[in-house]
């Protein structure tokens, strides 16, 4: 009877999840028994159980209980062996709100065979893996600026000085295109040059979860956890894609534990600051981010644009006029992503069709770029609109004046660089006038305050507003 009750709730499965979902979570599953509608069914480890209780719940409860009826109760078996954990029941919560408990132990299979760690090959004192650094990352390739001075010092130091400096972990953090992963994997590159002997690695969040979940599934979790605790250097990109995976949350949190406190260095880096990262379950994990240094890497500014523009160009061999060099840095302004596209995008143009990089090209290149692709308000650009708009000098609006009609372009320029940009106020503060986040968030209440009590302001303000989004 248990094999029929739970082939019917697998074709509800089937027909309600991803194909890949159902193969890897269900498939594995097997039934044991249904007795006095208590359906057990034997899942491959721990780590498995609770993959599934906190993905798959609602799914299993409606299920089963259209089964079993409205008082159905789940246990799960979890193999000896399988985990440090003999057995594990699990309960279905009742239609009122309430949990059914069930103490009746589950009669477990025999101990499993062990499994051969798939990662550590026996006799070696240190792994011999793949880094997975790309050689263009380094350091050397790396233009400072402002905008990353701080970030750039703290990875140099920890690369000198392996788990020898507080800047563990070290949490980069910015927009996307900024550099934060060129500098990362520049700490990697240069530990593996100066320090051979050391094990580093370098891995996408999502690429780790992946590897967890396929861990899961062939129940080799234990080897997982294993693997990374051999890592001298762990560099994990995106941190912010964990959020909403609770297991791998938890193991990621046991990794990092094991790490730190054996002197260990992790770097990550996120789009989000750590204070923003509040989708993490487990606070646990989110207080570790907080330990070393947390360092934003901003957007360039011009002298750092032009500066990476003639890096780039000298690295591919490109002879560029001064005149394209600055016209390129003065209109891209976003990330250095755009930068290095618009430079390969002129070179592809002056190849392809046999012309010579002028900045007649560079114009027509660039208006292409904006015509085809959704530009990201900046802060740069805000200020212009702004300091057109009141017929004030962006210089003016920069300084520390305080004139009352310059103080109120940068109290606007403040509030919509808040409004309608993705920059944290620290990131506006800097960029308008290098003020600190409080005078930001002080500009962004008197603005609203202001609009609330002065019609005219606030036309003029519903004015800016529709520049700077239909533009």
């Amino acid at each position: 009877m248990h094999q029929e009750v739970w082939n019917n709730c697998l074709r509800v499965f089937k027909d309600n999840l991803e194909s890949g979902t159902y193969k890897a979570f269900f498939e594995p599953i097997k039934p044991i028994s249904v007795k006095q509608n208590i359906l057990t069914i034997e899942v491959p480890s721990l780590f498995f159980y609770e993959f599934i209780e906190e993905h798959y719940i609602d799914l299993l409860k409606t299920t089963i209980r259209k089964e079993l009826g409205p008082d159905a109760k789940l246990e799960y078996s979890v193999p000896v062996g399988a985990s440090s954990v003999s057995k594990k029941n699990t309960v279905l919560p009742s239609s009122n709100g309430k949990q059914n408990l069930t103490n009746k132990p589950v009669q477990m299979p025999a101990e499993m065979s062990s499994i051969r760690n798939p990662f550590v090959i026996p006799g070696l004192k240190k792994l011999q893996i793949d880094p997975q650094l790309n050689p263009e990352y380094s350091f050397t390739n790396f233009v400072e600026g402002e905008c990353n001075r701080l970030a750039r010092s703290a990875g140099l130091a920890i690369a000198q000085n392996l788990g020898g400096t507080s800047f563990n972990p070290l949490f980069l953090y910015g927009e996307s295109g900024l550099g934060k992963t060129h500098l990362a994997q520049a700490i990697g590159i240069m530990v593996k040059e100066q320090q051979p002997e050391n094990t580093v690695l370098y891995v996408n969040a999502n690429k780790f979860k992946t590897q967890f979940t396929d861990a899961i599934r062939k129940n080799e979790t234990n080897n997982f956890l294993h693997f990374y605790q051999c890592i001298d250097l762990l560099i994990i990109d995106d941190v912010q894609e964990f959020i909403g995976k609770d297991a791998t949350q938890r193991m990621f949190f046991e990794i990092f534990n094991h790490l730190h406190q054996r002197g260990k260095q992790l770097v990550l880096t996120s789009d989000k600051a750590p204070v923003e990262l509040q989708g993490l379950i487990d606070k646990r994990l989110l207080s570790r981010f907080k330990w070393g240094l947390s360092t934003e890497i901003q957007a360039p500014g011009y002298a750092t644009r032009l500066a990476i523009l003639k890096q780039r160009a000298y690295r591919d061999g490109i002879e560029l006029p001064q005149n394209v060099l600055e016209y390129v840095a003065k209109n891209i302004v976003n990330n250095v992503r755009e930068l290095e596209g618009v430079l390969i995008g002129l070179l592809a143009q002056a190849t392809l069709n046999k012309k010579s990089i002028t900045l007649e090209l560079a114009q027509e290149t660039i208006e292409k770029l904006i015509k085809h692709t959704k530009q990201e308000l900046t802060v740069d650009y805000i200020l212009q609109v702004v300091g057109d708009y009141f017929h004030i000098g962006e210089d003016n609006i920069l300084s520390n004046t305080r004139k009352r009609e310059i103080v109120q372009a940068r109290q606007v320029a403040m509030y919509f660089s808040k409004q309608l940009t993705k920059n944290s106020l620290k990131s506006i503060g800097m960029q308008i006038g290098k003020k600190d986040h409080a005078t930001v968030l002080h500009a962004y209440r008197t603005v609203n305050n202001l609009m609330d009590t002065d019609k005219h302001f606030k036309q003029q303000i519903e004015e800016l507003e529709a520049k700077l989004t239909l533009s």
